[in-house]
């Protein structure tokens, strides 16, 4: 197992993305905090971690507000006492042309998918020690442009250049930060967009495999990086989408 006893924070892990991350991470051995602005359906994803075997708990949070980051960070070291991996998975998706965007969508999408991401890492760096990992979930979207989503692009794009910015600063107390670039994937976050069969097709044409990823898939890449496997990358983004950027 190769993450026995140590502590994971997974933001956003109620569903999709993040819920298969903590469940890949238990079955390592990890032990799992479940975390997002549902508190209902953390509890689900709990079961669901606990049928499986493993150890978790869970605190609902707000990961754009500080008090709430901080609060977290506290939990977790009073139930497991260490914190080990940081996975900055909590999103949002908007697709919204620019006129018709507002001051308070802009900011709600880039508090949620860029400041969450500074405050919890800011949040757990004292506590982490020699060998720990922080991963962010960017997307294809980080790396190139797509129409009426400028401020998921924006925020996106930013969380890659955040991250290599903190894994140099990091990098001296060798704890790795990486991130994760998806490309289209099952789940809630494209369900509504992939009842557009239009949409749905543009999808599949842009992805050289021809289908969706499976949530696992990027769960996979996230063990990956927060594994001694990869020892010796940091500062990197790695793009799990079919090839879609191959293009």
């Amino acid at each position: 197992m190769r993450f026995k006893n140590k502590v994971v924070i997974i933001t956003g892990s109620s569903r999709g993305i993040g819920k298969a991350t903590a469940l890949a991470f238990v079955r390592e051995g990890a032990k799992v905090v479940i975390t997002s602005r549902n508190k209902r359906e953390c509890e689900q994803a709990a079961r669901e971690v606990e049928n499986a075997g493993g150890e978790c708990i869970v605190y609902a949070c707000d990961v754009s507000k500080a008090k709430d980051v901080n609060n977290l960070v506290k939990q977790t070291l009073k139930a497991f006492g260490r914190i080990d991996i940081l996975v900055n998975n909590a999103g949002v998706f908007l697709v919204k042309p620019i006129q018709e965007m507002t001051e308070k969508d802009w900011d709600t999408v880039l508090d949620i998918n860029l400041k969450g991401p500074f405050l919890l890492s800011k949040a757990v760096m004292p506590h982490l020690k020699s060998g720990s990992a922080i991963v962010n979930i960017s997307s294809v979207l980080g790396e190139v442009g797509d129409p009426r989503t400028t401020a998921y692009c924006a925020s996106k794009g930013g969380l890659i250049t955040f991250t290599k910015a903190l894994a140099l600063e990091l990098a001296p107390r060798n704890i790795r930060v990486n991130a994760i670039g998806p490309g289209p994937i099952k789940t809630q976050m494209l369900a509504e967009a992939e009842k557009n069969p239009q949409y749905k097709k543009e999808l599949l044409e842009w992805v050289p495999l021809h289908r969706m990823g499976e949530p696992a898939e990027i769960a996979n890449a996230i063990l990956f990086l927060a594994s001694d496997d990869a020892s010796y990358i940091t500062g990197h983004c790695l793009f799990v989408d079919g090839g879609g950027l191959a293009q």
